[in-house]
């Protein structure tokens, strides 16, 4: 099916007078509006952590997005797991090249809780929940096959069965210290917000050179 996306003509523009005072909104406005301009997949974020002083990132999907934080979900036995195990601080950035907007996210991570992660296991289709037992996320395997012939083993074991969210697969929850809110301008003279989190829980907003 095809789809209609509405490009940008730079002269969209971004005021930090007028910006909503909580990023989250902000952030829920430019979202609808990458939704509505049928952008594929513009809950797509990169995920960036580290590990050893050493930075990794990899494509993710936002499932949830409140006054908590951003939350997606993963096997907790992944390469991206183990960073967060070990430095619980992640990066986010999502771009929506169409409407010229960028917005990135920094802050701490913790994991969401088991009741959390079991509800919207419910809520995933059968095969990616049968998908999340038979992956073991970032380890060597020796080939396709082993991974196919683990899949048909546990579709046969929980055939006509609900399937438990697995003790080792969960979300992760980013709360955000700092978000950055980027609009595309002509001349490279892009607009830059930036919200920072404040001792007292308050944001402060300033605008940033491009």
């Amino acid at each position: 099916m095809n789809q209609t996306l509405v490009m940008s003509d730079t002269t969209q523009s971004l005021d930090e007078r007028s910006i909503d005072r909580d990023p989250i909104k902000q952030f829920n406005l430019w979202f609808d509006a990458a939704r509505s301009a049928g952008i594929p997949l513009p809950e797509s974020m990169s995920l960036a952590t580290v590990n050893e002083g050493k930075p990794t990132s990899r494509m993710v999907l936002l499932k949830q997005v409140d006054s908590d934080g951003f939350v997606f979900f993963t096997n907790y036995q992944s390469a991206k797991a183990r960073d967060l195990d070990t430095n619980p601080f992640a990066a986010l950035t999502f771009f929506w090249p169409q409407l010229e907007r960028q917005v990135r996210v920094e802050g701490p991570v913790t994991k969401t809780s088991v009741a959390e992660s079991a509800e919207y296991f419910a809520t995933r289709p059968r095969e990616s929940q049968i998908g999340a037992w038979a992956s073991p996320q970032s380890e060597v395997i020796t080939s396709r096959e082993e991974l196919e012939k683990r899949e048909a083993e546990l579709e046969a074991t929980y055939r006509d069965q609900t399937i438990p969210c697995p003790p080792h697969w969960g979300g992760f929850r980013v709360k955000p210290e700092r978000i950055e809110f980027w609009q595309g301008r002509v001349g490279r003279l892009h607009d830059r917000i930036v919200y920072e989190m404040q001792s007292d829980s308050s944001w402060s907003i300033k605008r940033l050179a491009p």
